[in-house]
Formats: structure tokens, C-alpha cells, sequence
């Protein structure tokens, strides 16, 4: 398989590109790519790099070789709201809604969160899932890197939610309605997901009230890292490019 790299700048014909020190590292030690070797390079504005690979002194170079126009993104413009699950299943989230081809992922803290993140640590813990969702990019062949947002709070989100276009759906145990039932979207999708223990009453009632439609995953209770990543795979059978 040709190793993938993102770069984090616009990429044009016939460029030589140094590669980060994490790239470098990981594609002289893990991959053990050699002077000469193909990759594959992008720069999240659609389509992909071919290039030829040359050691640098401690770097790699990249030089380009030609583009490819290669659209790997579904026709499903789906956002995956997810309220802040405990220790490192947002990682997990993360990595998994990427592969799957959502297009957003929102962080939201709702009451019953059990991570509290605020200022300079919900900085770096973003900044942390956003190298997340390139390196999945570049695991699963995405040339588009998704949107990782900042941490916002329930009310905040809702409140921004309800002057949006598109179908808003929220999980909630004991609903009948299921995803099937759902005529297919022609707009934008944004999917809620709550934390451990989920949301309380009056989160859901707000949600109902900024246009969210509660839907089931059925007869099963789910874990929050299970659920949200559950309804994305069946949102792409039933909608997208699977």
C-alpha cells in the first residue's frame, strides 16, 4: 500500500516538500520507505500528489510527480454532534467518524459529561483530535480532512442548531422511529449524540425544540462510542456511498 501524507499547505506541480518531523519519522521507521519510493501527498482541497520520495539529511523530500483527481468523500454531508464521553473514547469517536466519512465532528459538553474541559485544555485536546481525523485521512484514503470544532456547550450548540438548514436527528433510547423509516435527506444531516448516562430530560426537550427528531438504534442500549459511530455506518448504507 502507497504510504499517504497530509500537508498542511497548498500543494502545486513540481514542488519539493519536506515532510514534518512525525511524518518523516514514521515513514523512515514504521514504513521503511526507501530513496525513490511513491507517495501519495494531499493537502485537504481535494485530489491527491503522487510523488517520489529522497532522503534529506534527518528529513524526507517529496517531490511532486502528478495529480490525481480522486474524490473519495460521500454525497452525505453528515455532522456528528458528540457529546464529551469520558477518558480516550473521543479518540476512538474521532478516528472511527472519519474512516466512516462524516464530513463535521462537534464536541459537546452536556450535563451528565463526565470530562470538563475548558480554556487552554480544551484547546490542545481539539488541536489533539483534528491530528486525529488527518491521520485517519490518511489511513482510509480521504483527501478532505473533516472539521473537528471547538468544545461547545449543549445550550450553546442548540441555540446555533436551530438557525440551520438540514435534518437534525438525537439519539434517545425508547424511540420507535428508526433511520430506515427517514425519507432520504437532501440536505445536510447533524447527528446528536449524549454522553455516558445520556442526556436529561430537559436537553432532550431543548433539542426537540431546536428541530432535532429523536430516533431509536433499536431494542439494544448502547455505549455513547458504540452509538454515534452505529447510526454513521447505517446513515451510509441508507444514504451515502455504501
Amino acid at each position: 500500500m502507497i504510504p499517504r501524507f497530509f500537508c498542511p499547505f497548498p500543494l502545486h506541480p513540481g514542488a519539493h516538500v519536506e515532510l514534518g518531523a512525525d511524518a518523516t519519522h514514521h515513514a523512515l521507521k514504521v514504513l521503511r520507505v526507501g530513496a525513490g519510493d511513491t507517495a501519495i501527498l494531499f493537502d485537504g482541497r481535494g485530489g491527491q500528489w503522487r510523488a517520489t520520495l529522497q532522503p534529506a539529511g534527518k528529513s524526507l523530500r517529496a517531490t511532486l510527480d502528478a495529480f490525481e483527481d480522486t474524490d473519495r468523500e460521500p454525497a452525505l454531508d453528515l455532522t456528528l454532534v458528540q457529546a464529551l464521553p469520558a477518558s480516550d473514547k473521543m479518540d476512538f469517536v474521532v478516528q472511527k467518524a472519519v474512516e466512516l466519512g462524516v464530513r463535521r465532528i462537534q464536541p459537546v459538553s452536556a450535563k451528565r459529561s463526565v470530562i470538563k474541559l475548558a480554556g487552554e485544555r480544551a484547546e490542545r485536546r481539539v488541536e489533539h483530535w483534528r491530528n486525529i481525523a488527518i491521520a485517519a485521512c490518511e489511513q482510509s484514503g480521504r483527501n478532505q480532512v473533516p472539521a473537528v470544532a471547538p468544545i461547545l456547550d449543549l445550550p450553546q450548540y442548540l441555540g446555533m442548531a436551530a438557525q440551520q438548514n438540514g435534518l437534525r436527528l438525537i439519539c434517545a433510547p425508547g424511540v420507535a422511529v428508526r433511520l430506515r423509516e427517514l425519507a432520504i435527506p437532501e440536505g445536510p444531516v447533524s447527528l446528536l449524540i449524549g454522553p455516558e448516562g445520556g442526556f436529561e430530560e430537559g436537553e432532550i426537550l431543548a433539542a426537540r425544540a431546536a428541530g432535532f427528531h429523536a430516533i431509536g438504534l433499536g431494542p439494544r442500549v448502547l455505549r455513547t462510542e458504540t452509538a454515534g459511530l452505529g447510526a454513521v455506518a447505517a446513515m451510509m448504507a441508507l444514504w451515502g456511498d455504501w
